[in-house]
């Protein structure tokens, strides 16, 4: 609890309005897009860097959490406030947005959401691809946290690929600013990249310089519907085989499929295991050229149909069956339990496989989709929160499909983060040594320990997943 003149401290600290402690505010803050329930505190909406900072020295001379929070989209549990403390209200930060034409960037602060930063860029003859299925509710500053990209990972990387520069206030209260706004920096550590991904475990971050490309003059989109799910996996490594690199590769299985159908009618085969949708995107000659090879090549394995959009109304009808995927699985459970287990491209085949018998062994509506071209797939589990057995049927399997992934040489997360609820698998993939060394950084940088604890470290004794919904996380 903080005490009643530590809280009188932090008052002072914000402007009128700006620090929330009625219980209904702060119910608000309690829960993302995951799992559980843990009421803050406080809320603290600071204006400016130096509020932030001074918030941050109060936290370590009293011993009070901190909880950076930008939209609250987090899969993960990121911003939940596992141990009280405060929620520093990062989307309610001042919104600023500036393009830099001539050198191919923008200076955005981390309340400005993502599709804003997608439109000003294109505006300006110009590109930015980390595109997350949340980025038109989502903060930059919570992507580049949890370094979430979307579909255009495969050709065009992740989120950190494009954060060169970044202005924090640490976790001791300093504000430091680390890259700058040149493409090549090797000067000392590569802390920009450190802290990308870092999940609020390093610091807030008040400024990001990101990179912008120029904006393909074109693009063309295929979906391709295939009876196996296993020669979905195989066309798509045909594709990349042949030298073709496309901008995105999604892939729907069945159970997806019908989600959507039903929800929202959009014309999609409900007698087939997979649907594979292949966009390219570069010069028209050139896409004319690989999209027909990319048609040819997914008839030559196993597709029973493919549809290549006539232009782009055909190709916004394609994408947005693929965005329905979200919503329509949504309303097949009260919990959605989202993951995305990364496993090397050519062992998609053999993680499908995984996710059936995962899905048979413990009877569950599990479906699958995600980012086939970069082996990024989301298992999600649709499950009732109510009924206690499903949802320890439903933890046992998450650590089942993490297994899955690991032992395939793949990865617990490829965009959603670790947070609270992959916590515990932590040592699977990196072991005791890699998993010390990153404590190591930590400690070193957030010697009380107040920045975001209870996340990406599994707390002693923490063996499995945080999947119970009771209030208690």
């Amino acid at each position: 609890m903080i005490a009643e003149a530590a809280f009188a401290e932090l008052v002072r600290l914000l402007p009128p309005g700006r620090l929330l402690n009625d219980l209904a505010d702060r119910d608000a803050y309690s829960f993302d897009a995951s799992f559980g329930d843990y009421l803050p505190e406080a809320v603290a909406q600071p204006t400016d860097k130096e509020q932030i900072a001074a918030i941050v020295q109060w936290a370590n001379r009293h011993l009070v959490p901190l909880y950076p929070r930008g939209a609250a989209t987090s899969l993960s549990g990121g911003p939940l406030p596992v141990q009280g403390g405060v929620v520093i209200d990062m989307s309610a930060y001042p919104k600023r947005l500036a393009i830099d034409a001539e050198n191919m960037l923008a200076t955005v602060s981390p309340s400005v959401i993502t599709a804003e930063v997608h439109r000003a860029a294109e505006a300006a003859g110009l590109f930015y691809p980390p595109d997350p299925s949340s980025s038109a509710v989502s903060t930059i500053g919570g992507n580049l946290l949890e370094n979430s990209s979307g579909p255009k990972g495969l050709k065009y990387g992740t989120t950190k690929e494009y954060v060169i520069g970044l202005e924090l206030v640490t976790p001791t209260g300093a504000i430091v600013r680390t890259g700058g706004r040149t493409v090549k920096n090797v000067t000392g550590y590569d802390l920009t990249r450190l802290i990308v991904g870092s999940e609020g475990t390093l610091g807030i971050v008040t400024e990001a310089i990101v990179r912008l490309i120029p904006k393909p003059k074109a693009s063309g989109t295929l979906l391709a519907t295939f009876p196996r799910f296993a020669d979905s996996g195989v066309a798509l490594t045909r594709v990349l085989a042949a030298g073709i690199l496309p901008a995105a590769m999604e892939v729907m299985d069945e159970f997806c499929i019908r989600a959507v159908e039903k929800y929202e009618p959009s014309g999609l085969p409900t007698d087939v295991e997979a649907i594979l949708i292949i966009e390219i995107d570069g010069h028209p000659a050139a896409i004319e050229e690989e999209i027909a090879l990319c048609r040819e090549l997914c008839l030559a394995n196993g597709a029973a149909s493919v549809r290549v959009a006539a232009d782009s109304s055909e190709q916004a009808d394609i994408w947005r069956a693929r965005k329905l995927v979200s919503p329509a699985i949504a309303r097949l459970g009260s919990a959605k339990i989202s993951e995305d287990a990364t496993v090397p491209r050519s062992q998609i085949p053999a993680m499908m496989q995984r996710l059936k018998e995962i899905r048979e062994k413990y009877r569950l509506n599990l479906v699958v989709f995600g980012h086939a071209g970069d082996g990024n797939l989301h298992p999600n589990i649709l499950a009732d929160k109510r009924d206690k057995d499903e949802m320890k049927r439903a933890e046992a399997a998450v650590a089942d499909i993490f297994a899955a992934a690991v032992a395939l040489g793949g990865t617990l997360s490829g965009e959603h983060g670790i947070g609270l609820m992959k916590a515990p698998f932590m040592e699977m993939e990196l072991g005791p040594e890699g998993l010390a060394l990153m404590k190591a950084i930590k400690t070193a940088w957030d010697p009380n320990g107040i920045m975001n604890p209870g996340k990406i470290f599994p707390a002693p004794g923490m063996t499995k997943a945080v999947l119970t919904y009771d209030g208690q996380g």
